[in-house]
């Protein structure tokens, strides 16, 4: 059974009005109208992956009760949750919906979406440079894929045929700036990033992600001749552009932390 998250310190941000076993077991959770917020599990020493094709999230969790909870949670709150082709790849049998991975409160997410005015579930969105799919993975059912145009040829044809893809023009790599623009073309307002490393740092660099949920695992994972990266890539902000957040909340349970935090607005 899980128990409350204790709260440690709660910041002044907006809250919705949660159906009550979710607001009695997480506290008040809210967000301002159009938003981009990212979610991440990471141990102890900073390590967020454990090399390609490996599910990193739940490993480094423990598959912590808590950490699926607050995982369904946020999906439940989207309108869209945005992964990277690589975080498709890694999780062949996922769907990113707020039951998936926590179906114990698939009751209560279902009517905080329509407390929201939400669709049934959040729609998932695909960034793919080249089109390169596992075109048989379930979760395509119903997907978003933004890509290039030899990436949307690609696609072409093997997708499900409720699956939309949208090409954002020629090049080798799809413009993040340009994505989200798009995104908020379609109406998708509050967007969650489950994309990786990779994904954040575009998002970072381009001035667009406003929250991160951070939960610390107690593991440690050490590195050694394995890639091991941290929750941003791509992006070298310090010495010279360093990225100051401000801490919204911080929770516990048992020995992890479920932090979040606030990014600096973009500058004019």
């Amino acid at each position: 059974m899980l128990s409350a998250f204790e709260v440690l310190f709660e910041a002044d941000v907006p809250s919705y009005a949660l159906p009550e076993k979710l607001g009695r077991l997480y506290g008040p959770l809210g967000f301002v109208d159009r938003v981009v917020y990212s979610n991440f599990v990471s141990s102890v020493d900073g390590v967020v992956t454990l090399g390609s094709g490996v599910s990193a999230g739940s490993v480094i969790s423990g598959k912590n009760p808590a950490d699926r909870f607050l995982m369904g949670l946020l999906r439940a709150c989207a309108d869209a949750v945005v992964i990277g082709v690589g975080t498709l790849r890694a999780t062949p049998g996922h769907l990113w919906t707020p039951a998936h991975v926590f179906p114990d409160f698939a009751t209560e997410f279902a009517a905080l979406r329509s407390k929201l005015g939400r669709s049934p579930e959040p729609r998932l969105v695909i960034l793919s440079n080249r089109g390169e799919l596992d075109f048989d993975h379930p979760a395509l059912k119903g997907a978003l894929i933004l890509t290039t145009k030899d990436g949307a040829e690609r696609c072409s044809g093997r997708v499900p045929h409720t699956c939309e893809v949208i090409s954002l023009g020629k090049g080798k790599s799809v413009n993040i700036k340009r994505a989200f623009a798009e995104l908020t073309r379609l109406g998708y307002q509050v967007v969650l990033s489950e994309g990786g490393p990779h994904v954040i740092g575009e998002l970072i660099k381009a001035e667009l992600l406003d929250e991160m949920f951070l939960t610390l695992s107690p593991v440690l994972a050490g590195r050694n001749k394995e890639r091991r990266l941290g929750m941003v890539e791509g992006a070298e902000l310090l010495p010279k552009v360093p990225v100051w957040s401000r801490l919204l909340s911080a929770r516990r349970q048992a020995d992890f932390l479920f932090l979040r935090y606030g990014l600096p607005r973009p500058s004019s």
